[in-house]
């Protein structure tokens, strides 16, 4: 018996006019439950707008987006709050606070969002700590004290990404980086032409001969 799919996040004829162009014509695309997808593109093809869009950050000039199978256009603020407390952002620099220690970086939303005990939500921030591989000890460190690599774990913390293992997770990438989809990406759509121009498991995306694709691997690849 084939396995019915959920999807988390749902765009259709989706169309973002900012400018004075259009940046999106005609976007269309679904995210499954469990699903690591990742989205790539050439610079300027739109990327991070669809994401702003899912966010609710820029309302679309046409089209629907469903998440969590609820409706964004029109959508009140207790829904969108609501919708606000189910998902996480990480950043492509991190955005830690600097004043912060990575323990109470991690602490931070929880603290902001979650009616718990003080002492349960530090318990909390310590196991994602651990979770995503930093030692304990980097707990009480600044984020100026960290590696990048370790910022960027300690904002991974944060927002709660690559566990889909352990919490069933669904996680959207926006990345240039090919050799990290390839190892954690299920499905990559490519952005182009105001659209997605395909969606596939990045292996054979990368065999697709549309001229804005070949080229794009050929010039991300080398």
């Amino acid at each position: 018996m084939t396995q019915i799919k959920t999807p988390i996040i749902e765009i259709s004829g989706l169309k973002n006019y900012l400018g004075d162009q259009w940046v999106h014509t005609d976007v269309n695309l679904s995210v499954n439950q469990g699903e690591i997808f990742g989205i790539i593109g050439g610079s300027g093809s739109g990327k991070t707008t669809i994401l702003r869009s899912i966010l609710m950050l820029l309302k679309p000039t046409a089209g629907s987006i469903h998440v969590f199978g609820q409706a964004l256009e029109n959508i009140d603020q207790h829904d969108a709050e609501q919708l606000y407390k189910r998902w996480g952002v990480l950043y492509q620099h991190s955005a830690l606070f600097s004043g912060m220690s990575v323990l109470e970086n991690i602490m931070f939303p929880m603290q902001e969002l979650a009616n718990l005990p003080e002492k349960f939500i530090k318990q909390l921030a310590l196991i994602k700590l651990v979770l995503v591989g930093l030692p304990t000890h980097a707990a009480y460190k600044l984020p100026s004290e960290l590696s990048g690599g370790m910022q960027r774990r300690a904002a991974a913390a944060r927002a709660i990404l690559f566990l889909r293992r352990a919490l069933n997770l669904t996680v959207v990438i926006v990345s240039h980086d090919i050799d990290s989809l390839s190892r954690t990406a299920d499905r990559v759509a490519f952005v182009g032409e105001g659209e997605i121009l395909a969606i596939d498991p990045i292996d054979k995306l990368m065999k697709n001969k549309h001229p804005l694709i070949s080229k794009y691997f050929s010039k991300n690849i080398n």
